[in-house]
């Protein structure tokens, strides 16, 4: 009979693998979008409004319009295409050719709490579908137990966390002071994610969109929250949609105004009752 660590020593050492491996591809992508090539995905973060500094504290980067840069990248390191599948950073095709997951993305890298890069989301610069890609569950990522950006915001010493819609809601909010700011990641609040942001703190301010769909969330993400003993206010960020609209018109000041006048989650449910019932 194989010795149980014998095992559990093969599996943590692919996942250690994944991880380099997943180091290797965000510096990567990093390089080329601060090379001469990466320019038009460089743009795209200047336009978005972000500055270099946030670009570079976010490790964001952006994935060349080819089939396979990444992957003969990884195998000049030594990497197997077996492991890169098992990261997630290449697929197999249908007549069993690789290519890379990401093509002619802005990517944004996933790290956990321990400093290490656990996914990847890339988003297309233009109105192609689909819009996102990202990572899908691997032996170093669960995204129903992630949060993108808790690695800073677990240490921003404030005792609330502002959970967002997306990685450049975060980013945004970050770069304007609000470092307590956090996203699911590419999936609605999950009992995974609230027991994880209990661990940090006892107080959420939702600040999804302001559409029907936000409110939707934000309606879901409340009772998940309140069953593991987080207080929720909802931020309300009207005329505009989203955090980075509203800082971009209104500046972090009046943001500050809103988080400081945020709506109680109960209050938030009765109003939005209301607004269906005579």
């Amino acid at each position: 009979q194989m010795p149980q660590d014998g095992f559990d020593d093969s599996i943590s050492k692919k996942r250690r693998r994944i991880l380099q491996i997943n180091r290797e591809a965000a510096k990567f992508f990093h390089s080329y979008l601060m090379s001469p090539q990466g320019k038009t995905g460089y743009d795209y973060f200047i336009n978005r409004g972000l500055t270099p500094k946030t670009i570079v504290k976010f490790g964001l980067g952006y994935s060349p319009d080819s089939w396979d840069s990444l992957l003969k990248h990884l195998k000049s390191l030594g990497y197997g295409i077996g492991e890169m599948v098992d990261a997630g950073v290449v697929k197999v095709g249908r007549n069993n050719n690789y290519y890379d997951t990401f093509k002619n993305r802005v990517m944004t890298p996933i790290i956990d709490v321990r400093g290490n890069v656990i996914a990847f989301g890339g988003r297309v610069l233009d109105d192609s579908k689909p819009k996102y890609v990202n990572t899908s569950d691997t032996l170093v990522y669960k995204k129903t137990n992630e949060l993108f950006a808790l690695n800073f915001a677990k240490d921003s010493g404030k005792d609330s966390l502002i959970l967002c819609e997306g990685y450049m809601d975060v980013i945004s909010l970050h770069q304007a002071g609000f470092t307590n700011a956090v996203a699911s990641l590419g999936t609605a609040l999950t009992a995974g994610h609230a027991a994880l942001i209990k661990r940090y703190v006892n107080e959420v301010y939702l600040t999804y969109d302001s559409d029907g769909a936000g409110v939707k969330a934000a309606l879901r993400a409340i009772p998940i929250l309140k069953e593991v003993g987080i207080t929720t206010k909802v931020i309300n960020m009207k005329p505009y949609k989203d955090p980075d609209e509203f800082i971009k018109a209104l500046g972090a000041e009046e943001y500050q105004k809103r988080i400081d006048t945020a709506e109680n989650s109960f209050m938030f449910e009765i109003r939005i009752l209301e607004q269906q019932y005579d």
